[in-house]
């Protein structure tokens, strides 16, 4: 007579994910930033592009000309009533799905600058466009704008744990 085997149930190896998942995935590791700046924040933004920041490392090295082809502002500067209007159709003229980031002090409220009573400079790049991320500082240091960037890749992935280095800072450096 022979022995019957017990058979364990195995557990799936594959599992499938959301096609929104995926597509927030890939939109979070391939930022596509326009090449925009205004004032002196914008020199810290061209240093993180650079060799010694290397913001190629998360996916947005790639500074495009065009708003058509981009689908990240980073707003680095101070911002003038004048300027509001070509910024407005900039970010008009970006398809959608399409991100936001106020750089610096006088694009998240203006700066000194506001409140000197300048009456020619816009309080904040909240007014004027939907911002996701706020990158303080004057100037904001390289280092804060890489850490905007990765702040936006977990908004823009619903806050998961996808991205190695921020389920490693968060593990306290254990894996």
């Amino acid at each position: 007579m022979e022995t019957q085997r017990r058979v364990e149930p195995v557990e799936p190896v594959i599992k499938f994910a959301l096609l929104d998942d995926v597509l927030n995935l890939a939109r979070a590791n391939s930022l596509w930033p326009m090449t925009f700046g205004l004032a002196c924040c914008a020199i810290e933004m061209m240093a993180a592009g650079a060799s010694r920041f290397d913001l190629d490392r998360f996916g947005a090295g790639v500074f495009r000309p065009s708003p058509r082809q981009s689908d990240l502002m980073i707003v680095a500067g101070t911002i003038s009533r004048k300027m509001a209007p070509a910024i407005q159709m900039l970010w008009d003229q970006m398809p959608n799905p399409k991100w936001c980031v106020a750089m610096g002090n006088c694009a998240i409220s203006g700066g000194p600058f506001e409140y000197d009573g300048q009456y020619a400079i816009v309080p904040g790049a909240g007014l004027i466009l939907p911002v996701d991320i706020f990158i303080p500082g004057c100037p904001p240091r390289p280092e804060g704008l890489i850490q905007g960037f990765l702040a936006l890749e977990d908004k823009i992935t619903r806050g998961e744990d996808r991205n190695y280095l921020r389920r490693f800072h968060r593990k306290g450096g254990k894996l």
